[in-house]
């Protein structure tokens, strides 16, 4: 390798390293806004959002997103898999892909959300689970066409079907807000903003 490119190698990996170091510190506080939907495609920290559903699994679920002054709306048919849940998810990402994010110096994540229809769940989705089945909650709100402010304790959330253990902060990467049923199901709901409090 010539010294001119491993020299822009190493300062380009320095500056990697300095970035996901932080990280953290960019969002330390008391109460910090990990998505407020003013962007289109990206998050406040400029990480794109992701959303998936079960057709990844079998299923035939139909989603719609879309963003209109700062409020993601998500509408869809939920049609799942057969013998399974069917599932709409709306990834919010907290860093690069793979690389922890430390959310230790919080306690929960809060919502700023409004449900017309439909069951929802957050997930926080730790690079120590392997498995996707990731520590999550039901998010609880009257349907009443009003955005509510949801808390979920880290320590509320639970494991589906692993052995639980303890969510470790220290190492989520996204939050998934994700609608579910477990047979043919229409859902809606919004969101104003996602934070950790």
């Amino acid at each position: 390798m010539k010294p001119q490119s491993k020299c822009l190698k190493q300062i380009f990996t320095a500056s990697i390293m300095s970035l996901c170091l932080a990280l953290p510190q960019a969002y330390a506080g008391e109460h910090i806004v990990i998505d407020d939907f003013s962007h289109s495609n990206t998050t406040v920290a400029g990480f794109e959002r992701q959303y998936m559903n079960d057709t990844l699994a079998g299923g035939s679920t139909v989603t719609e997103q879309v963003i209109t002054e700062g409020v993601l709306q998500v509408t869809g048919d939920i049609v799942p898999p057969r013998g399974q849940p069917g599932w709409a998810s709306s990834v919010i990402p907290l860093s690069p892909m793979g690389v922890p994010f430390d959310a230790s110096a919080y306690e929960g994540i809060k919502l700023k959300v409004r449900v017309n229809q439909g069951n929802l769940t957050i997930s926080a989705n730790s690079t120590d689970i392997t498995n996707f089945d990731y520590h999550a909650a039901p998010v609880i709100v009257s349907t009443d066409g009003k955005f509510h402010e949801v808390k979920v304790p880290f320590t509320d959330m639970k494991r589906a079907w692993s052995e639980q253990t303890a969510l470790n902060t220290h190492t989520i990467n996204s939050l998934s807000i994700v609608a579910y049923s477990l047979q043919k199901a229409r859902f809606k709901f919004e969101l104003d903003e996602v934070s950790f409090y």
